[in-house]
């Protein structure tokens, strides 16, 4: 059964042993013809004779048969050499993994005919999102969010004028299929009194790599080779931004990490300088999507950043894709107290534009009662799905069961990923997305 697996669909294999065969066949020929048909029908006399001794009949059908089933052992013979010569190649450089070849090549043509995702944000919730989405395509891009100014992050940041590097680490790692020791490595935080504590060590990798390359987005496309990462990273823009926030009561405050210690009601947000050009791989990337996906995440500090740079939010708007918003799970202290669904997406269409948002996927899964205390200790509550709301904004909602219930709520990233899916593939009739009151389910 395992030979067998290397005929399946989608490997790119039949059509080459296809051609193989049309080799044996044309040498065949060609040493028939060299050696004369006098050996062939002395071949095919001596088989005669045996079905003659053997029945005491004359059939031709004999003949057939033993020409079928020399036809099937030379069929094997070709597969069998033509796999060992294969696995010959492969296990001097893969040679643990030389036993699970066909499964990996199996798997990589059917990752690589995935759909084009393009994935805007930043913080834990767009690492989570990605964990799940790397295991149906690879075509995956994160745009990330460039305004942490907090924590390593923020001290490289400051230290050597570079853009944060903490959110695409996040995203690397997420996006990683490479060894959980290189993961720990990346994710690693020293520890102490020095001036390395509170550094994660792929953050100063990145800073190092930024630093050589002169470049970040190089610095990205090297740390993925690092980590063999599924899809690609780029953040929004290259440009050194200060996030920054009105609220309703006029007060403005600055800092990404500020914001929400104020615990005021965010009437906007803002980055200064206004105005930075865009990375083009990341605008780009937003073009050529079939679903672009916001979140989940910070709604004000992680997803609105990526508006805030120059042609994103523009590019969006024109974007054919289907464009699905996915809404926390819990409010946010400080950003979104009190938010319902619908007002989590007006937040976005006031910031991006209306056209920014399609759909919305929100989770239905009730949380439970010892969970909602313990959050409600922290200022945090379930997101109350206002469905009436929500269409009279012209947008579609999916609910589903999204999280994965331990001791704390999190996205789920197989259930995030399934679902988005089943949206990208169902809601495409005739090359046309459906129209987006029809779903609400």
């Amino acid at each position: 059964m395992h030979l067998l697996k290397w005929l399946y669909p989608g490997m790119r294999f039949k059509r080459w042993l296809f051609l193989f065969a049309i080799g044996v066949l044309l040498i065949s020929i060609g040493l028939t013809i060299v050696f004369n048909y006098k050996y062939i029908d002395g071949i095919e006399e001596f088989i005669f004779r045996i079905a003659y001794t053997t029945t005491g009949t004359y059939n031709y059908t004999i003949t057939n048969v033993v020409g079928i089933l020399i036809s099937l052992v030379g069929l094997v013979i070709m597969l069998i050499a033509m796999r060992m010569t294969i696995r010959s190649i492969i296990t001097v450089l893969l040679p643990d993994n030389s036993d699970k070849l066909v499964d990996l090549i199996y798997e990589k043509r059917k990752l690589d005919k995935g759909p084009a995702i393009t994935v805007i944000g930043g913080g834990t919730g767009l690492s989570v999102l990605l964990r799940g989405l790397k295991e149906v395509t690879n075509n995956v891009t994160a745009v990330v969010t460039v305004a942490d100014d907090g924590g390593s992050s923020g001290r490289l940041r400051n230290e050597f004028g570079i853009i944060p590097p903490g959110d695409l680490r996040n995203c690397l790692v997420a996006l990683a299929d490479t060894e959980p020791l290189m993961e720990k490595l990346f994710q690693y935080r020293f520890e102490g009194d020095s001036e390395l504590a509170g550094h994660s060590f792929g953050n100063l990798f990145i800073a190092a790599m930024t630093q050589v390359t002169g470049d970040v987005e190089k610095a990205l496309m090297e740390s993925s080779k690092v980590l063999a990462v599924r899809g690609k990273v780029f953040p929004a823009s290259t440009a050194k931004i200060r996030l920054g926030a009105t609220m309703t009561d006029g007060t403005v405050v600055e800092g990404e990490s500020q914001i929400p210690l104020v615990h005021k009601r965010i009437k906007r947000v803002h980055i200064s300088p206004s105005k930075v050009e865009p990375v083009p791989s990341a605008i780009n990337a937003i073009k050529k999507a079939d679903a672009i996906i916001l979140g989940p995440g910070s709604l004000y500090t992680s997803i609105m950043p990526n508006f805030l740079v120059d042609k994103v939010a523009e590019t969006v708007k024109k974007s054919k894709a289907i464009k699905i918003y996915i809404c926390n799970v819990m409010t946010q202290p400080g950003e979104t107290d009190k938010y319902t669904v619908s007002m989590h997406v007006r937040a976005i269409m006031e910031h991006a534009g209306i056209g920014s948002v399609d759909y919305v996927l929100v989770n239905d899964k009730p949380i439970s009662a010892s969970l909602q205390d313990f959050y409600a200790q922290k200022g945090q509550y379930p997101v109350v799905i206002d469905e009436e709301a929500i269409h009279d904004l012209g947008v579609g909602f999916v609910k589903a069961d999204l999280v994965n219930e331990t001791n704390v709520i999190h996205h789920d990233p197989e259930k995030l990923a399934h679902n988005i899916m089943q949206m990208v593939y169902g809601l495409k009739t005739d090359n046309k997305w459906q129209r987006k009151n029809d779903i609400r389910r």
